[in-house]
């Protein structure tokens, strides 16, 4: 992962409240112009709930979705790489998959949304995070990593139902290319079911257009094929 500060510009995102984990949670919630749509969890990269997260947020929200990206470091936002791994870790696998579970409950609670399950879209810790979800959680229907980090072991895939659509860059020196292929053959041998797993040529954080890393070709080419895929699994 990248090295430079993350500019953040404000603290994090939030305008909405509800029950997670146990207690109260946060997150930043966009709705669609027409008022109502399918659900989209988005799950924060290490920095926390930032401008850019809100910015892909409302971006789906433009798109017909009811997007929720929920605040999965109560507030805090990283402003350089070794406070943004230090908050990576004090936040165990576990919890992180649990305060997603309540923001699954909250999203599919709201009369806004129309469907039955959600989908998952995160990035960098968040990739990750959208693997552990979709494998503990079978009301993620899709699920989209963009360049996951997975800490630790990867999880059990044998109770995933959802599919998977997967941006990667064959230059993110963080997620070496060979642990895509251990991460293809676990979800297909655990799961049955054989990811969409895309390389770009690219490197970490490549969709992030606040960052360095940003590469404008390899980021548009993504992001249609992940709005294409949320219609076709969502309606």
């Amino acid at each position: 992962m990248s090295e430079l500060p993350q500019p953040t510009g404000s603290p994090a995102h939030q305008n909405v409240t509800f029950p997670s984990a146990g207690g109260t949670a946060h997150g930043y919630l966009a709705l669609p112009p027409s008022g109502s749509g399918p659900g989209v969890i988005v799950i924060q990269e290490w920095w926390g709930l930032t401008d850019h997260i809100a910015d892909v947020t409302d971006r789906l929200a433009a798109e017909g979705f009811v997007a929720l990206a929920p605040d999965l470091y109560g507030g805090n936002v990283a402003h350089d790489s070794e406070e943004a791994f230090r908050m990576m870790q004090e936040l165990p696998v576990a919890r992180g998959v649990e305060l997603l579970s309540g923001a699954v409950d909250h999203l599919l609670g709201l009369p806004e949304v129309t469907s039955d399950t959600v989908a998952s879209v995160g990035f960098c810790m968040g990739g990750g995070f959208v693997l552990q979800q979709a494998a503990a959680d079978p009301r993620v229907s899709a699920a989209v990593p963009f360049y996951g980090v997975i800490q630790g072991e990867l999880p059990d895939f044998s109770g995933l139902t959802a599919r998977i659509l997967g941006h990667y860059g064959e230059e993110d020196n963080s997620i070496p290319l060979e642990n895509l292929d251990r991460l293809r053959e676990a979800i297909e041998d655990q799961s049955g079911i054989v990811p969409d797993l895309r390389v770009y040529p690219a490197g970490h954080a490549f969709f992030n257009d606040r960052r360095p890393s940003h590469d404008a070709k390899s980021a548009e080419q993504a992001w249609t094929s992940t709005l294409a895929f949320l219609h076709e699994r969502l309606g």
